[in-house]
């Protein structure tokens, strides 16, 4: 749709004619008060000047093209564009949060896929980007932490969007701690003013809170208040584990899964824990959010403005152009 951003710039069209207006009273006024000298030899100023010429009589084309000039210029500024409006239909779904650990024990090499090892972070980027997919309808949103614990994505109906950011993070980039109860405090955050009944809190880590300002429990405890449940993911396997050391060589090294702690969290809020040993603990909890009850998604109308200014400020500027230079529509001027 075409329409003007300033209309009522359209009030200058009318700037040329007042000032010729008051310019013309004001030369009739000066010419009335000034005083009259006569010649009295004008006829022979006439025979010694035989060649004087009257003034050349402006061109036709003149006038027409000073006040394109000044019309292009005016709906410049009145702003054209063209406005369309997109409307996002009401869905309904849930609020689900993720909460994905970056800390450095993420890269244990623990999980196989076509006979490959695989990083504990590339399992959770497989299974969690497939569990994303899933989720037509429902706002996701993700939240990254190791050390610290940082909002990476907002709730958002633009799933492929969060398997996107997802799959670029990497190992480390929050810190190489685990701040689990501060990942759960920041989800709660950003979910607590969602409609109730759907709001889900999906927290995968392979470590022990060592990081946190706020206590798990607490946060657990906080989440259970909003009504937000919370379903906790155990990441690595038990034992021993290969570790990368770089320049292609590993150790083994063994980390410490808080089971029990995951356990309570989930517990605390009316969830559940799972193991991440492969895509069927994601399965699980795909289940059992199948079971709450969805709420709407706010409706929003999107208008996009796509400006139109630039064609009349070219237009006038091919026309100052040809005022300036072509003898067909140059100014007037007195010759002899």
């Amino acid at each position: 749709m075409f329409s003007f951003a300033w209309p009522w710039m359209a009030v200058l069209l009318a700037l040329p004619f007042l000032a010729y207006r008051l310019g013309k009273r004001t030369r009739t006024d000066d010419a009335r008060r000034a005083p009259e000298i006569v010649f009295p030899h004008i006829n022979r100023l006439k025979r010694i000047f035989p060649q004087q010429s009257a003034v050349k009589p402006a061109s036709g084309l003149y006038l027409p093209a000073l006040a394109l000039l000044w019309l292009c210029l005016v709906g410049a500024l009145m702003r054209p564009e063209l406005v369309d409006q997109f409307a996002q239909l009401r869905t309904s779904g849930y609020d689900l949060m993720l909460a994905v650990d970056l800390s450095g024990s993420m890269q244990a090499l623990d999980y196989q896929r076509n006979g490959e090892q695989i990083s504990r972070i590339g399992i959770v980027k497989s299974v969690v980007s497939d569990f994303v997919g899933r989720r037509q309808g429902d706002r996701v949103g993700l939240i990254l932490f190791g050390s610290n614990a940082y909002l990476h994505v907002p709730l958002t109906l633009d799933t492929p969007s969060v398997r996107n950011m997802l799959n670029n993070v990497a190992v480390g980039e929050a810190g190489d701690q685990t701040a689990i109860g501060d990942a759960i405090g920041l989800a709660v955050h950003n979910l607590r003013s969602r409609p109730e009944k759907s709001r889900v809190i999906v927290l995968l880590t392979d470590g022990i809170d060592n990081a946190s300002t706020i206590p798990p429990l607490a946060a657990a405890e906080l989440a259970r208040q909003y009504g937000i449940r919370i379903y906790t993911i155990g990441v690595g396997s038990k034992g021993l584990v290969p570790f990368p050391q770089g320049f292609g060589q590993t150790v083994l090294t063994q980390f410490d899964l808080d089971e029990g702690l995951l356990q309570k969290i989930a517990s605390t809020t009316g969830g559940g824990y799972f193991r991440a040993s492969n895509t069927q603990a994601l399965q699980s909890i795909y289940a059992q959010i199948n079971k709450l009850e969805k709420t709407n998604a706010d409706a929003h109308t999107y208008t996009v403005h796509r400006p139109l200014y630039r064609y009349p400020i070219a237009i006038a500027l091919i026309l100052l152009l040809l005022l300036e230079f072509s003898p067909m529509l140059r100014t007037p001027r007195y010759g002899v």
